[in-house]
C-alpha cells in the first residue's frame, strides 16, 4: 500500500508553547493580548485524549522499553511534550513489528499536530 502523495509532503510540526484558549472569556483576552491565535496550540483539554492515542498506539507491545514510555506519554504535560515522543513510538513499533506498520500508527498520532506543506529544495540562483 503507498501513501497519498499530499500525505507524504506534510511536514508535521510541534504545536506551540502557547496554548489556545477554551472559554469564550479566555478567546477575547487571548485576541487582545496575542493577536495571532493561528499560532497557538491547541487547549490543553485535548492532552488527555492525544494521551490515549499515544499509549493506544503501544499497548500490543510487553516489555521495559514500552512501559518506559508509557509513564512518560502518561506524566505529559503538553502536546509539545508528546510531539518530541513521536520517533520514540515509531521506533518501539518498528522493532517489534515493522517500518510500515510504525509509519501507519505514527500518521494516525501525527493528526494531533500542526502540519505545513515543506519548503521547496530549491535554492537561489547567484
Amino acid at each position: 500500500m503507498s501513501y497519498p502523495t499530499t500525505m507524504s509532503r506534510l511536514e508535521v510540526r510541534p504545536p506551540s508553547l502557547r496554548h489556545a484558549p477554551s472559554s469564550f472569556w479566555e478567546r477575547i483576552l487571548f485576541w487582545l493580548l496575542a493577536p495571532a491565535p493561528m499560532d497557538a496550540a491547541p487547549p490543553l483539554n485535548r492532552l488527555p485524549r492525544v494521551q490515549e492515542d499515544f499509549l493506544q498506539s503501544i499497548d500490543d507491545i510487553e516489555g521495559d522499553d514500552a512501559r518506559r514510555l508509557a509513564i512518560r506519554t502518561t506524566h505529559a504535560r503538553s502536546l509539545r511534550e508528546l510531539w518530541h515522543m513521536r520517533m520514540d513510538v515509531y521506533n518501539l513499533v518498528a522493532t517489534h513489528h515493522s517500518e510500515f506498520e510504525a509509519a501507519q500508527r505514527l500518521g494516525r498520532l501525527n493528526r494531533h499536530f500542526p502540519t505545513r506543506a515543506p519548503r521547496s529544495g530549491f535554492a537561489p540562483l547567484h
